[in-house]
């Protein structure tokens, strides 16, 4: 019997994970999200990718680390796929930049800035980071239900943490604070490194792909005054992803697609 050839950097063989995968940052998170699957099991631990697969209603789904930033998280979302995996929620973290987005808030993605460059080595850059409309509906859904203050939006997407949050500091200030200012004079709801090139790349794949993100801090409600406090406690954003998942697995059900 050939043995079956396994995927390079998530250590998986076809058969290991579902068709369906959340995916988180931190590798520590994953066995959170598993333990709202059913008998849900590690099937694989490589780098910063932890991987567990258990079932939702009864059909089959992995929860999948990918580390920080878009060249890791490219990476897992094209093995995954190489598996067979075709329905993406990334479940993460953010800093607010509209000041209505307060910490302990969850922001839905509909699109991202791609101020990253993983996502050029997918699409030209002139091609929109845009999630699933079918996905952010059950992410959007499942916040509320939740009752969580959910925002919905443009999100911006980088590469650098600490060009973020220490510009100043950077040979190339002016433009990392330029371009913050058109951010938020646009209305963008938020910043994270991930989401653009999790859309990116799905479009590549033809695979649908959503993502949500609990608000720890707000940088610009703390620069303008306004109460807020630090919120790290990313259990609800958790929940409303395995739920939303269930829900459209649920309506794949019902569509006659699984």
């Amino acid at each position: 019997m050939q043995e079956m050839e396994k995927q390079f950097h998530i250590h998986c063989v076809e058969g290991d994970v579902g068709e369906y995968v959340i995916l988180a940052g931190d590798p520590g998170r994953i066995p959170d999200i598993a333990a709202l699957f059913d008998d849900a099991k590690q099937v694989a631990y490589n780098r910063e990718y932890n991987v567990f697969t258990g079932y939702l209603e009864g059909v089959k789904v992995t929860a999948c680390s990918t580390g920080i930033g878009g060249p890791s998280t490219s990476i897992a979302v094209w093995e995954l796929h190489n598996l067979g995996a075709h329905t993406f929620i990334r479940t993460g973290t953010c800093g607010g930049i509209d000041t209505d987005v307060k910490s302990g808030d969850i922001v839905v993605a509909t699109g991202a800035i791609r101020y990253e460059h993983t996502s050029l080595e997918f699409a030209p850059i002139e091609f929109p980071a845009v999630a699933d409309l079918d996905v952010t509906n059950a992410l959007r859904a499942a916040s509320i239900e939740n009752g969580k203050n959910t925002h919905v939006g443009v999100v911006q997407c980088k590469d650098s943490f600490y060009g973020q949050h220490s510009p100043e500091k950077m040979p190339v200030s002016y433009e990392l604070l330029d371009k913050w200012e058109a951010w938020k004079r646009l209305g963008v709801k938020a910043s994270e490194m991930e989401s653009s090139t999790l859309f990116v790349v799905g479009s590549a794949i033809r695979a649908r792909c959503g993502a949500l993100f609990h608000v720890i801090w707000n940088q610009e409600r703390e620069k303008a005054g306004l109460d807020q406090t630090m919120s790290e406690d990313t259990s609800s954003a958790v929940k409303i992803a395995v739920d939303a998942m269930r829900k459209i697995i649920l309506e794949d059900k019902k569509n006659g697609k699984i």
